[in-house]
């Protein structure tokens, strides 16, 4: 979908250039991820794509198209760019932010109107009460995900996301990621991201490019592939310590067989009931669902002397979806009491549970087989 052949960017004044003879083909429809440490022109490298920066040298094709020197404004409305800072204008409201793309391009009022309020519904964020927003009536998170909704107003094929994430906290970080990676799975877009950080790209990414100063490419492959065989001793010193570890980003809570066993009882329920329940079983403790299966609280045999369960024993704490990674899900579990994940799917409903013995398998799995064979890209 993009290939950068040779590209360079040299300012005058400057002894060697920002962005140095880069060649790179970026796949239909994955996430490439720009990953290295500040400075050594990620950033600088994805605004010579749209042509914010014009190239020294070099040629950008766009779908086979040569667009090195075609009408940068054209150019910009096949791409779609989420910056850091998201830059929503603040005196437009949050349809006239989504819609600014689409105006430019003689859309009806219509036709756009329908797509300001399928976009926010996409992004989890309801029409009738986003619609007429300003962003200092949003919180980070919500302007960020308009951001994503502005880039994608016209559908174009390619978006560059510079740093997305960056100033968000890592609570809502997490989150913005896995809706992120939900949003690709349905409209597969061909999608630029520059990070700093190597735990991120390795969790977003399809392909990683991993750079040196003025843009080299250190090593250009898949995050499984890259952590199982870096490339030199730069590329490993990047990655860091724990690479066992970083390889749980690679693999979902789904990828791996809960524990189905588990003691469950409805929170409105008879205490009695669950109290026989639990005694007859196995188990140490029960876990309470409300009516639509979603986990509530954890009880003991001797929690369940009350006979209100809504106050008995502790509120359920490590809860991940089964879209979560399983680096995720450990994280989850080392600030649980329970010791283990309570895994939801998307509703909220309750799926089973995960527990430490069964990552520890899934990394040791992970690590021998890419010990093994290096996985074609």
């Amino acid at each position: 979908m993009i290939r950068l052949d040779e590209l360079t960017k040299t300012y005058r004044g400057q002894p060697h250039p920002a962005v140095d003879r880069v060649s790179m083909d970026m796949p239909r429809g994955e996430i490439i991820v720009l990953v290295g440490p500040s400075g050594c022109g990620k950033t600088t490298t994805m605004e010579l794509i749209n042509r914010l920066i014009e190239p020294t040298s070099g040629r950008i094709y766009l779908d086979g198209d040569d667009v090195t020197r075609a009408d940068p404004d054209s150019l910009r409305r096949r791409i779609g760019y989420v910056i850091q800072q998201i830059g929503l204008f603040p005196h437009f409201t949050v349809a006239e932010n989504i819609a600014t793309v689409p105006k430019l391009l003689g859309w009806d009022k219509k036709k756009i109107g329908d797509r300001v309020d399928e976009l926010l519904d996409m992004v989890g964020m309801d029409p009738s009460e986003f619609r007429g927003r300003y962003p200092k009536q949003l919180s980070g998170g919500q302007r960020q995900r308009i951001g994503v909704a502005r880039a994608m107003a016209a559908d174009p094929p390619v978006m560059l996301m510079d740093e997305p994430f960056g100033a968000i906290d890592p609570i809502t970080r997490d989150r913005l990621q896995n809706e992120f990676l939900r949003l690709q799975q349905q409209v597969q877009k061909t999608i630029v991201f520059v990070t700093h950080d190597i735990d991120e790209a390795i969790k977003l990414g399809d392909r990683i490019a991993i750079l040196g100063e003025r843009s080299q490419i250190a090593q250009y492959d898949t995050p499984a592939n890259i952590l199982a065989s870096p490339a030199s001793p730069y590329v490993a010193d990047f990655i860091g310590a724990g690479a066992s570890l970083k390889r749980l980003h690679l693999s979902q809570v789904s990828s791996v067989e809960l524990d189905t066993g588990c003691v469950t009882a409805r929170i409105d329920g008879d205490a009695e009931q669950a109290r026989e329940r639990l005694r007859a079983s196995e188990r140490a403790a029960l876990l309470l669902l409300d009516a639509d299966g979603r986990p509530q609280r954890w009880v003991d045999a001797g929690d369940l002397s009350s006979t209100d369960l809504f106050k008995a024993g502790e509120p359920v704490g490590a809860v991940v979806e089964s879209t979560s990674t399983l680096s995720e899900a450990l994280n989850a579990m080392l600030t649980s009491n329970s010791g283990v994940a309570v895994v939801i799917d998307r509703s909220g409903a309750f799926q089973g549970l995960l527990d430490f013995e069964t990552v520890m398998v899934a990394a040791r799995s992970e690590r021998d087989f890419y010990r093994a064979a290096k996985v074609p890209s």
